[in-house]
Order: C-alpha cells, then sequence, then structure tokens
C-alpha cells in the first residue's frame, strides 16, 4: 500500500479505495514510513504511553493490602470507595483476581530410596508401529501420500530404579496382563545380574498391574506391589520422566525405516543411558555409578 503511493503514485485515496481502508490509514503509514522507514511498518502495541485516568498507585496498593487480607472485591470497594469494576481490573493486573493467589506456592516434593532395589517403578508408553521414515523427519503429515496407516502399536515397558536410575526396557506387543507379567520377571531378572535385588514394585492402576496374575508374579518374586494414586502421576513421576528421555533420544531420535530397526537400536540406547550418559538429578553422574560400577563395563539389555 505504502509503495503504491511512494512508488506508483497512486493517491491516499486511490491507495485507500484499492485496498479496502481510509485515506487516514494510508497518511497514516505513508507517513511512519517516510519518518522510520521499513521498521515503522512493524506491528507494534497499541497500548497508549500514558493512562492520566488509570488507578493511582496509592489506591492500588490500598486494593492489594486488603486484598492480602483476604477481603473479597466488594469488601474493598466499599471500604476504599472505588467501584467493584475498579477493583476487579487492579487485582487483575496485580494477579490477585483469584483467592488461590494468595496461598504461597505448593512445594515440590522430591524423594528418593535409599538403596538401590528398595522400589522399581513400572510403566507402559504406547507407540504406533511405522513402515518408513515417520513424519517428524519428513515433516508430512496425515494427507500427504505414501503414509503407512493402520500399520497397528506396540507397546514399551519401561522400569526404573528410584535410587540408582538404571532402567530397563522391552518393547511388548500389547500391554495386557501376560505382557507385564513376563516383562516384570525380565526387569527383575536383569537388576540381579547387576546385583540388585528388588524388594518393591510401583505401578499404576491399570488392568494388567491389577490382574490377578500380576499379584501372583509379585507375590512369586517376592516384591510388595505399591499403587500410584488415582489421576495423580507426579506419584510414578520418575518413570513419566525417563519416557520423555527414551522418546526423545531413542523413539524420535533418528530416521528409521521401520519398527523392527527401532526396536532393535533400543539395547544401544539403553546401554548409554544406563553406563555412560549423566544424570541431572544425580549431579551429572551416571545411574551405573550408584551400583559401584565401573563405566566401560559392556553388560547389555540383551546379556
Amino acid at each position: 500500500m505504502v509503495r503504491s503511493v511512494i512508488e506508483g503514485g497512486l493517491t491516499k485515496a486511490a491507495a485507500a479505495l484499492k485496498f479496502n481502508v481510509s485515506a487516514k490509514t494510508v497518511a497514516k503509514w505513508v507517513k511512519r514510513f517516510r519518518a522510520e522507514g521499513m521498521s515503522g511498518l512493524r506491528d507494534r502495541s497499541s497500548r497508549p504511553l500514558s493512562s492520566p485516568s488509570q488507578t493511582q498507585p496509592a489506591t492500588c496498593a490500598a486494593v492489594e493490602a486488603l486484598r492480602r487480607n483476604r477481603h473479597t472485591g466488594k469488601q474493598i470497594a466499599a471500604e476504599i470507595g472505588i467501584s467493584p469494576a475498579t477493583v476487579s481490573r487492579v487485582l487483575r493486573r496485580l494477579g490477585l483476581n483469584r483467592l488461590a493467589a494468595l496461598e504461597p506456592a505448593e512445594p515440590i516434593r522430591r524423594y528418593e530410596r535409599e538403596h538401590p532395589g528398595e522400589l522399581i517403578h513400572l510403566d507402559i508408553k504406547k507407540l504406533g508401529r511405522i513402515g518408513s521414515v515417520g513424519h517428524r523427519i519428513t515433516g508430512r503429515y496425515p494427507g500427504a501420500i505414501n503414509r503407512h496407516h493402520g500399520i497397528g502399536w506396540e507397546f514399551v515397558h519401561v522400569c526404573i530404579d528410584d535410587a540408582s536410575r538404571v532402567a530397563f526396557v522391552q518393547v511388548m506387543p500389547d500391554q495386557r496382563k501376560q505382557s507385564a507379567v513376563a516383562f516384570l520377571e525380565a526387569a527383575v531378572a536383569y537388576f540381579a545380574r547387576l546385583g540388585v535385588s528388588v524388594e518393591r514394585v510401583m505401578t499404576d492402576n491399570g488392568s494388567c498391574y491389577r490382574s490377578e496374575s500380576f499379584r501372583a508374579a509379585c507375590k512369586r518374586l517376592g516384591l510388595r506391589q505399591i499403587f500410584t494414586r488415582p489421576d495423580t502421576p507426579k506419584t510414578n513421576g520418575k518413570a513419566e520422566r525417563f519416557i520423555q528421555t527414551a522418546l526423545r533420544e531413542w523413539a524420535y531420535a533418528q530416521a528409521y525405516q521401520n519398527s523392527d530397526q527401532r526396536t532393535a537400536e533400543l539395547p544401544n540406547w539403553l546401554h548409554r543411558y544406563n553406563w555412560h550418559r549423566p544424570h541431572g538429578s544425580l549431579k551429572a553422574n551416571t545411574p551405573i555409578s550408584r551400583l559401584g560400577l565401573a563405566g566401560n563395563n559392556l553388560l547389555r539389555l540383551h546379556s
């Protein structure tokens, strides 16, 4: 629009008609361009430089003081002698429009078992099977050609030790009780090879973990089963966090041609995670260091 006036020779009225705006708008943008160049055409805040009618700072301070004493908006308005709408605007600007904002933030409660094997966390992540390089690499989304629809799912069963963060993972065909039991047995055997005796297992409330078969497996292995609180995923936060890491560094880390190739890479990545990858919550030490084992050990997932 500005070029049509400055370079094209159009009048401001003609440019306004062509671009369906008012002549005043054309004049405004032409004036900005002549004064500031291209930077003058960038978006800018419509907020005025000053607001003379804004509530005085002393009044705002009084509103805040009363609010922090848990007064309601109507009580504050009556006590100070201003309208409830003004009180509402001030409280919103201060971030105190909800009484919950007056409560101190709940501290983050972190816990960690003292010894490896005291508690392991189990969880399951559902992953779509792949038949070619996926959209995270190619940029193709549903609707693009050559997509592999209906190829199915596979389920990544994960186990992480609470104290050491040593992890064990297997890709299973489903999340039924038979697979959950098989994975639990494999996980306990894996930790046994590392010299760790498992005492407790924490799971969510999924049907496979609530099943009689899983309960019997725990009893047979000498494990006490603990369930997370309903609708509280942070209870099993270590497993949830490990799943995020696994997805980022293994499942979505490279262009796999198919699911089998992705699964074949899992033991290599898991070895790096346990034996060589520094862990933030362990002060940059590796999980395996908590077991007193050397970082160059070549023990693998399938050993």
